[in-house]
């Protein structure tokens, strides 16, 4: 089992690029990951990474080596998944990712439950609107709302979720109610948007009688945070686009109210991702199947 766990701290800190990093994946310390890459390269006769003060890189042995030790731990998580199966007692821990407002509201409420039907699973869930690199951290699942890039990930679409463009009656009392997303433009409207490094488009997609079309809105805030947006359209400082789930309770209440209701925002497709080598974990299908059957609840409104 030593061996392996060099390996896995090896893989680790090649994919993250940074040995701290990697300790920090593993839940250990520096010293350790260092440590156990050291024995590894010991064993091997070769060094696998050049280290200085600033950097660490991969050597060309390294490289070679990365993707053979990839396929050994993944061999070792498929033989140890049909156990699994087997036995019908999953076990083990799984890593998920979710956008905040959706993993604070249909994920984590029912975390718990998930717990009690199964015991011998642990769960890591780690929330944030920024783009995860599903594979690089590590993770078991990631749910993720919008379209989603090409990649070698399995999508799995659980369901479709309306949107809606909405804004505090203070704000309305102020600026006017736009009746559409033309009037979003022309008339300036303070627009509160999702934005995180890397981000390109500043663009809302709404849907026009002539079919979706983009417009490219403006606002003075803008956070990587959606539930930061929320407070300030609560606060009257301008306009957010939602998905319905994050802000129904507002709407209901009429603390937020809708607004460019002629040009309504596309709805968002909501899906959980997986790395393929994952795709036979018992305890990722089962901990999908369970929030799915939650989400899709939610959002027939049971």
């Amino acid at each position: 089992m030593a061996y392996l766990s060099n390996l896995r701290m090896f893989v680790r800190v090649y994919e993250l690029g940074s040995m701290s990093a990697a300790a920090r994946d593993q839940r250990t310390s520096p010293a350790v990951a260092s440590s156990r890459v050291a024995e590894l390269e010991k064993h091997l006769g070769v060094r696998l990474f050049n280290r200085t003060t600033r950097s660490l890189q991969p050597t060309s042995n390294g490289r070679l080596f990365y993707d053979g030790a990839q396929r050994v731990l993944d061999a070792v998580a498929e033989a140890e998944a049909s156990l699994t199966h087997a036995s019908s007692q999953p076990r083990g821990t799984l890593f998920v990712a979710a956008p905040l407002g959706l993993g604070r509201r249909l994920i984590a409420p029912h975390v718990p439950a998930f717990k009690d039907e199964h015991p011998q699973i642990d769960l890591r869930l780690r929330l944030s609107d920024r783009k995860v690199d599903v594979t690089a951290e590590g993770l078991d699942l990631a749910f993720h709302l919008g379209t989603l890039e090409d990649s070698g990930l399995k999508m799995r679409v659980l369901a479709e979720c309306p949107r809606v463009l909405c804004a505090a009656p203070d704000y309305i009392a102020r600026r006017g109610l736009p009746r559409d997303g033309a009037a979003l433009v022309a008339d300036g409207h303070d627009c509160l948007t999702l934005r995180f490094p890397g981000a390109t488009e500043f663009q809302w997609a709404l849907q026009t009688p002539d079919g979706p079309r983009r417009f490219k809105i403006s606002g003075p805030f803008e956070s990587d945070d959606g539930d930061v947006l929320t407070g300030w359209a609560l606060d009257g400082r301008g306009i957010i686009l939602k998905p319905v789930f994050e802000v129904a309770d507002h709407l209901a209440s009429g603390a937020l109210v809708e607004v460019a209701s002629q040009t309504p925002p596309l709805p968002v497709t909501l899906a959980a991702l997986t790395p393929h080598r994952r795709l036979r974990d018992p305890k990722v299908m089962l901990f999908a199947d369970f929030i799915a059957t939650h989400i899709r609840a939610a959002m027939a409104g049971n």
